[in-house]
């Protein structure tokens, strides 16, 4: 899998390709300097139940907001229940 990050100025998305073919995104919106919210998380139903949306949390939004000092309010149904199971391993990023 591969995830690549798109930025623009106050929105951006991590979105995953899976053997060329785009298998999900997670879109967020900038809010101030030090905070994203992340508002949708989208799994194309081909590639349902394989970790998408969990690797892009994991492998691209989390490092991404670590590498830049940044805290996330998690309003996306998948990003805000993932942050409450993996709370030990992610919470230091949360607002």
């Amino acid at each position: 899998m591969e995830i690549k990050h798109q930025a623009q100025e106050t929105k951006g998305s991590f979105v995953a390709y899976i053997d060329g073919q785009r298998a999900g995104e997670m879109t967020y919106s900038v809010a101030g300097v030090d905070k994203i919210i992340i508002d949708h998380t989208d799994v194309d139903p081909a590639f349902g139940g394989k970790g998408v949306g969990k690797a892009i949390l994991l492998e691209g939004v989390i490092p991404y907001v670590r590498e830049k000092g940044l805290k996330v309010l998690p309003l996306c149904p998948f990003a805000s229940a993932m942050f409450k199971k993996m709370a030990a391993d992610i919470g230091d990023v949360l607002v």
